[in-house]
């Protein structure tokens, strides 16, 4: 699809590539380029090419921090909408009393948020130390691990949907379960957080005992996307199971595919080296799921969001 760049972009206050270099913008690294990448330097303009875009009946995806994705060598057609200005990054405290909320932009990093967060003593986000992304992404997947989801923090989100109009959900509305919500398509402008004062020393020494942990037990120096696979649900149990336990029991760990290859410390990671494709990746995964399923019967779903030419799922 060729893309009229002045159709969409013209007179609005944005940054624009065309034939930009994506891959190297995801925490793989790997991956090929988008028809057009779009960075926004404010929300209003932000919805209007959601509105052009819906308009011209062009592709639009939105990039975050690029932690849970994997885009394909061939890249992707239509335009990719980077959440890297300002007004996406913004973070605003209640003035008055005690501060027990804080409206936090779509695009701000979780790594940064938690340090934030615990420096200025504020409490109930701890739980997300160590998980990458930014707030937008986290929200839309209901981010979290072992002490907690982002849901159980979240009060309201604010939305650009995909006709261009912005909403504010409250938290009550919407439905938040394992890696999902019925959070409406569109962008996560912004969302509030319920937080509480405490000891900013015992809220630190609790974000260093969760990033340890996982630290201790997944491959944070390496170069992945996080965890590759969903945990699957017991269904005579109604408990999810352990995605990376089942890989690990399956003989799967160390199994590679070019210059792609899973983790040899947690077996729900998939590693990449200098030199990988994004077909690596993808071949890798097609694998595993297929052998899982023959070892257990269980057919595991990809947590990793894969972005490629012509496919917008």
């Amino acid at each position: 699809m060729t893309i009229a760049r002045s159709n969409l972009v013209s007179g609005l206050d944005a940054d624009c590539v065309a034939d930009a270099p994506i891959g190297p913008l995801t925490w793989y690294g790997i991956g090929g380029r988008a028809d057009m990448l779009v960075s926004p330097h404010t929300i209003k303009t932000a919805a209007e090419i959601v509105r052009r875009c819906r308009h011209a009946e062009v592709p639009i995806r939105i990039l975050g921090g690029g932690a849970n994705l994997l885009v394909d060598d061939d890249g992707v057609d239509g335009v990719v909408l980077r959440l890297d200005q300002p007004c996406f990054r913004a973070i605003e405290f209640n003035r008055t009393g005690s501060v027990t909320a804080a409206r936090i932009g779509g695009g701000v990093d979780l790594f940064g948020l938690v340090t934030e967060l615990a420096r200025r003593g504020l409490q109930g986000f701890e739980h997300m130390a160590g998980i990458p992304g930014t707030v937008g992404g986290a929200v839309r997947m209901n981010a979290g691990g072992s002490g907690g989801d982002i849901a159980s923090v979240l009060d309201a989100v604010e939305v650009i949907l995909l006709d261009g109009t912005t909403r504010t959900f409250n938290t009550d509305a919407l439905a938040f379960g394992y890696r999902e919500s019925t959070l409406p398509e569109g962008i996560v402008t912004s969302a509030v957080l319920h937080l509480e004062e405490g000891d900013p020393l015992e809220i630190r020494q609790n974000v260093k005992t969760f990033f340890a942990a996982k630290k201790a037990g997944q491959p944070m120096a390496d170069h992945s996307a996080g965890c590759a696979f969903r945990n699957p649900v017991d269904t005579s149990t109604g408990s999810l199971m352990s995605a990376g336990k089942i890989i690990d029991e399956a003989g799967l760990k160390r199994l590679a595919h070019g210059g792609a290859s899973v983790s040899d410390r947690h077996a729900n990671f998939i590693v990449v080296q200098p030199g990988a494709s994004s077909r690596d990746v993808q071949s890798l995964m097609a694998t595993i799921r297929s052998m899982v399923a023959q070892a257990t019967g269980l057919q595991l779903e990809r947590e990793v969001v894969i972005w490629s030419r012509h496919s917008h799922a």
